[in-house]
This record gives C-alpha cells, structure tokens and sequence, in this order.
C-alpha cells in the first residue's frame, strides 16, 4: 500500500505540474480577432493610378503583431472580384491545416461575395513571418507582415533593440497581376515583368512620380534597430543593403541563427530575415536599396533599384542620401556566401533536432520545359511553344475541389498517391544539350504520402532543360533543415559525406542554386495536406507543384482539427 501510495502521489503531482504549465500557457497567451476585408483600392504609383486589389485597403496590408502561443481569429470579406484565400507563410498550422489558406489544397477560395474565419495558433515560432493571397497572382498587392515576439516575459537572444520596423520587399505592375498571368497561361509565353519594386509599397527615389511617397526610416546615433525583412516579390530574388552599414542576421523564416554580419544580404521571394541594425555612423542620410539577382539575359528581368531612406535625426533634410553599392544582377557568388553562412541558433534554449535516420527519401528534378503548342495556334515560348514547369517530370494541375477536404471526406477521383520518389528518366540533369524528347512534362494531380513522425529528407535537383534557373521552394505546414547545396548534379554517395547535421538552418523556403541542388530534412509531425512549390509565381502557374499529405498519428492531440463549419465551397 505504501508503494502504490507513492506511485498515487508521484503521478498526481506530475498531472497537476502538467496542468500548471497548461494554465500558466494559456494565461501568458492572447486571443487576437483581426477584420480583413479584400477589394478594390485606387493606389498611386509611377504617375499613374489603378485600382488593385487590397486588404482593408492598404498596401502592403496591416502588419499583425502577436506572441509565440497567441490564437489569431481573421473574419476575411471577399468584395473583390476576384476568388481569394489568405495564406499564413511559414506558419506551421499544427493540426489546423484547414486554416493554412491555399486555394484547391486546403480550401476551396473564398468567392466573391464570402467569407471565411482562419482559427490557428502560433507554435514555437519567434521572429517574423507573413501572410498573402494564394489564388493566381493575387499576392502582389494582398500581403503584409507577421511579427512573432517571444513568450511574453522571455527576452531575445540578442541586446533589446531600441525600435523594430517591418520592410516588406515587393514589386509594382502598372498593369493588373491577374491579367499578366492570364495573358501568359493563354499564350505559353513568359509572364511580362514588373514596373518597379518596391519597399513598404514604395519604388523610391529612383522611379518617376515617387520621390514624395519614399519610405523614411528615422534613427538616433548609437542605437540599434531590429529590421523584420520580407521578399513579398511575386518572381525575383532580391539583395539588399543600406550605404555604409553593416547588418546582423539574427533570424531568418521565424527561427533564430547565429549572429552573421555582412554589408550585404540576399532574399528569395517567400523568405524573411531579422536584422540588427546600429546607427553607428556620421549622421546624414543613407540609402536603403534592393535590387534583382537573377542569372537570365538583360531585358527579361526588371533590372530597377528601389531605395528608401536611412535617415539620422539631427541630419540635413535636403542632403542628397548616399547610394549603397550594390552587387550586380547574376552575383552568384555573393549570393552562395551569404546563404552558406546561416546557421541556427542551437542553444539550450532553442535546441536544434535534425534527423539523423531517414525513413522516406525523395530525389526530385524542379525545372522548366517546352510544350509543342496546338495546331492552329501560334505561341509565345522559344521556337512557337508553350514553357511549362515540373517536378519528377510532373506537371501539377490543380483540382477543382480542395484536395484536404477529398482526402478528410475520402473522396475519390480528385488526385493520387504516386508522386515519384525519384526523377522517371535518369540524365545529366545539369549538362548541356539535353535531349528535346524529355523536354515536356506530363501533367496530373500527384502527391506523396507520408506517415505521421516520418522523418523525410527531400532533395531538389534544379535542371537544365530549355533554360537552367534557381527556384525558391517553399514546404507549407513544417520548417525543415536545410542540410546541403551544392552545383551541378547530386550525387547520393558523396554529397550526404558533406551535410551539416549539426546546426543546419531552419526554414520554410530555400533556395536551389542554379543548375544545382539543395537537400532538406524535417520530421512529418504536423497531420494534413501541404502544398509545396516554387515561389516564383510564373513557375508555380506552370506547374512547379506537389502536396504532402500526412497522416494522422496517435491521439487527439496528433490527428487534424475538423474542417470549420464555414469552410468554402467550390
């Protein structure tokens, strides 16, 4: 009896030291409810005015502020003509993928005239994420900043900056987003580029009819500033820098790095990074500028600057700020420095976890390719076809029902399970000459299927077909290591020789050097079905596609929310 009297009392006390930590959680976190209502907005820019399509008629949208451990509830009205969703980029959604927002995968959109409430919870995740639209092209006007602060009473694993300001990299269309990807779908030809990028909805300086609109960010001498940095761009990669400092990386896709200092940083479309910034130089005004890193020929890219102002308080107003020097445009070797030098935190307090053991392993193939276009029509890619996009040889097409809610209600006909673990056809993926008879894709709606808790390790292999590029690819629902990069063709016997286990950085989009690879590894905890793809929006629209559905595990507590009453239908 004494025994068991203790047994009683030890897992009494562990239950009850359960259910303080419990309330002591739920105590420290907050409900926060948010109104965000798509439409119609006039905005000015480059000496002309068009109406585009907004949330609560910002551009960029409102910047939400929360904690890790917070619930945000977003009643979102679509009044605009356009279907809409609202994706949570980066946010891992555990168990609400019904939430995470992408149009066909977890949802039907949100029609015209509808709406939807996005229920979820912020998870162990600090630092600075965002949301956007994730139906066709919408995002380049409907995006805005997600700032993550601590637990609250938890402090940074840095010096407490003195100000915090969201920079949210865009870029700006004279013509409507939508319309340029239709025109380009009809067509098969590339996309038209953009007119301008932007900061904080700004071109700059350097742009006509834009100097009184230029983004000022005010400083006092000797104090630091935390920059939360998002590359909103709908199909560049971007550097950025400002004249005469130097930046810190301290974060990067909401997980904290080693502290990493350069005069120069580089973004792809669908990152964020944190960055120190101390005002340590002679007070004047300074240049904050972005600009494209792109390895395509000079006139299939906008090959603009955009600027915003770095200005010390107690400097000259009309002083003409100083211009940083940027790297130039197919800079791949500032580019490969910069993202080789990230590492995580891996400290007591944020332990890094990388798989060692692999359970499911898939080599796939991202590139570009030709279609032959149809007889009796005259199309815009090289020599009279039609570009499309693949991984493993295979064009996603987009069902007509969301594929959650197919596999939740075990719906039949809508996509299947054979996505290929490995390319179909073996070749020298990034030689030259590749053979024409490999060059179109076939199309269907595949994906891959995992287990809960597997541990999966996905290595891209970026392709020569048509034309090499660099593909910023981004996994919805899960942050995962990113364990290697390297140029040309994988090789499964040697590279893995190469891979850091150790402190790999955590991400949610890495970016494939061109004509080379990039291997990852994550753990499949989160039950669901997410969507991973390019986040070049012409290659996701081409076809740069798959999901991952995973599993239920074991319990309530690792098995998917039901869907939402007021889940849309298609």
């Amino acid at each position: 009896m004494l025994i068991m009297s203790k047994w009683a009392s030890a897992r009494f006390l562990l239950v009850l030291a359960t259910f303080i930590v419990l309330f002591d959680n739920l105590a420290r976190a907050n409900v926060h409810h948010y109104t965000f209502i798509i439409r119609r907005t006039p905005i000015t820019r480059l000496c002309q005015t068009h109406n585009k399509i907004t949330v609560n008629g910002q551009y960029p949208g409102p910047t939400l502020h929360v904690h890790n451990g917070d619930t945000l509830i977003v009643k979102t009205y679509n009044r605009a003509q356009y279907n809409a969703t609202i994706h949570w980029h980066g946010v891992r959604q555990l168990r609400t993928s019904w939430a995470d927002g992408t149009g066909y995968i977890t949802q039907c959109p949100i029609q015209p005239h509808g709406r939807f409430t996005y229920r979820f919870t912020i998870v162990g995740q600090e630092g600075t994420l965002w949301w956007h639209a994730h139906v066709s092209w919408l995002r380049a006007t409907v995006h805005g900043a997600l700032v993550i602060y601590p637990k609250r009473g938890s402090p940074y694993p840095f010096p407490q900056p003195h100000a915090e300001i969201p920079i949210v990299l865009g870029d700006w269309w004279n013509r409507d987003p939508e319309v340029v990807e239709i025109q380009a779908i009809r067509t098969g030809a590339a996309p038209n580029i953009s007119d301008a990028f932007t900061i904080n909805g700004q071109p700059g300086d350097l742009y006509p009819c834009s100097t009184s609109g230029t983004f000022n960010m005010s400083v006092q001498q000797g104090q630091t500033y935390l920059l939360r940095i998002v590359n909103a761009a709908l199909n560049s990669h971007l550097f950025f820098k400002i004249a005469s400092h130097n930046l810190t990386v301290v974060a990067a896709d909401a997980s904290y790095t080693k502290p990493y200092t350069t005069d120069v940083m580089f973004i792809t479309p669908g990152q964020s990074t944190d960055v120190l910034l101390t005002a340590n130089q002679p007070p004047a005004r300074y240049y904050i500028a972005a600009s494209v890193y792109t390895t395509q020929p000079v006139g299939k890219f906008d090959n603009t600057t955009t600027t915003a102002i770095l200005n010390y308080e107690g400097s000259q107003s009309s002083a003409t700020p100083i211009l940083p020097q940027l790297p130039v445009y197919n800079d791949t070797a500032t580019v490969t420095i910069f993202s080789r030098a990230l590492r995580s935190l891996a400290s007591p307090e944020h332990p890094v976890d990388v798989p060692q053991i692999i359970d499911k392993s898939i080599v796939t193939t991202v590139g570009l390719g030709l279609l032959p276009c149809p007889t009796g029509m005259t199309c815009g890619g090289p020599n009279n076809t039609r570009i499309t996009a693949s991984m493993n040889n295979m064009s996603f097409v987009l069902p007509n029902i969301a594929i959650l809610q197919a596999y939740y209600f075990g719906i039949n006909g809508v996509f299947t399970t054979d996505f290929p673990s490995n390319p179909p056809l073996v070749f020298n993926y990034t030689g030259d000459n590749i053979p024409k008879t490999i060059w179109a894709p076939v199309f269907g709606t595949k994906v891959k299927v995992f287990n809960y808790n597997d541990t999966v390790q996905v290595v891209y292999q970026g392709t020569n077909i048509f034309q090499a590029d660099d593909h910023p690819m981004h996994l919805h629902g899960y942050d995962f290591f990113v364990v290697g990069q390297g140029f040309g063709n994988y090789n499964a016997s040697t590279d893995p020789l190469t891979f850091n286990l150790v402190d790999p950085p955590l991400r949610n989009t890495v970016g494939v050097p061109l004509s080379g690879w990039a291997a990852i590894r994550f753990k499949a905890d989160n039950p669901g079905a997410w969507f991973l793809h390019c986040h070049f929006d012409d290659h996701l629209s081409w076809g740069l596609n798959t999901v991952f559905v995973v599993k239920n595990g074991p319990g309530y507590l690792a098995s998917l929310e039901p869907p939402p009453a007021d889940l849309p239908r298609c």
